[in-house]
């Protein structure tokens, strides 16, 4: 009896035995199967986030470099709304004789070779901002102070072109905005174009600065005139078209050299195309004339009546398709785009 016993216990140690290196082999080998799975899933985390660093870093760069050479860079956010939630609504316009560009360049560094573009959305419009120009640095230094913050409210994505004229030839008004709508073109697919005096500086930022689905006025009172219409039928100052409509008329006539009668000429074009001139609210359409006097070289056009008569028979003959004139430079500032032109 005795000897069974020790017998059975032996057999019981050696199961035990047994049973715990079997487990130890088992834990082992679990371990090893373990780790060898997970060293290539390891691998294929670090090369992840190898290639999403890579591609990151990548992307800043090319970011980094589009801006350089193009300032606008297309945004993937959403589009924007109808109406920003940055608008503040009418303002009291002051202008400091002492500010300077730098100042102006300063105040506004989101601004690139004279282009903007928000970075929070897609603009709904691409907008090019023509002024005509002689002579009138510090209208338009004050025009720049006020106008780019104005359009960066209004979340567009713009540019800002100034048409100078050289040379002592009477000043052409209209000439100089046909050569900025051709010029801009070859930069950018733009869908709108506002055609801006350099004088008149808008007051009120629900004034917005993109195109209807007709031609636009955006002028329709000024300080100088109780910001009252100036006549039945003004077409001046500030319009805004897109391309489908600014060259459905021709665009301006190159006619009018000297002061008078360019703007009167394209609402007449804009009325034989059947279409109709449309205008904000008065109390938005609102801006304030920089006061001077009248310049030299701008002296009243007295064959402007007469010009005003033909136009049913000269439209098709006269404007986008026959402005001739010669380039004399184009520089990209940092507040806009400074085209120089002679006739």
């Amino acid at each position: 009896l005795g000897l069974n016993v020790f017998n059975l216990f032996y057999k019981f140690k050696v199961l035990v035995l047994v049973t715990l290196f079997m487990m130890v082999l088992w834990t082992t080998f679990s371990y090893l199967v373990d780790t060898r799975q997970k060293i290539p899933k390891a691998k294929s985390m670090v090369e992840f986030f190898r290639k999403v660093t890579s591609l990151e870093h990548s992307q800043k760069e090319e970011k980094i470099e589009s801006t350089a050479d193009v300032p606008v860079v297309k945004s993937f956010q959403g589009p924007c709304p109808a109406l920003s939630p940055y608008l503040r609504g009418a303002s009291k316009l002051s202008f400091k004789p002492s500010v300077t560009l730098e100042e102006v360049q300063k105040e506004n560094p989101q601004v690139a070779k004279g282009r903007y573009h928000p970075v929070e959305c897609s603009a709904l419009q691409h907008v090019a901002i023509l002024i005509p120009h002689r002579n009138r640095e510090k209208h338009l230094l004050y025009l720049l102070q006020h106008l780019h913050p104005f359009l960066q409210r209004q979340q567009l994505d713009y540019g800002i072109y100034v048409i100078h004229q050289a040379g002592n030839t009477k000043f052409n008004r209209a000439k100089l905005l046909n050569v900025g709508y051709l010029e801009a073109l070859k930069e950018a697919n733009w869908d709108c174009f506002i055609f801006h005096d350099v004088d008149l500086v808008p007051e009120n930022d629900f004034n917005i600065y993109m195109c209807d689905t007709q031609p636009k006025h955006l002028v329709v009172g000024r300080n100088n005139t109780g910001y009252r219409l100036r006549y039945r039928g003004y077409f001046g100052g500030v319009t805004a078209l897109t391309r489908d409509q600014f060259s459905k008329v021709n665009g301006f006539s190159n006619n009018y050299w000297g002061w008078g009668g360019e703007d009167d000429d394209l609402r007449i074009r804009v009325e034989m195309q059947k279409m109709k001139v449309v205008r904000p609210p008065a109390d938005v359409a609102r801006y304030t004339m920089i006061f001077h006097n009248r310049d030299h070289g701008n002296e009243e056009n007295r064959e402007r009546m007469k010009l005003l008569r033909q136009v049913s028979r000269t439209w098709k003959t006269d404007g986008l398709n026959s402005c001739s004139y010669k380039l004399l430079s184009m520089e990209h500032n940092p507040l806009y785009i400074n085209i120089t032109v002679d006739f």
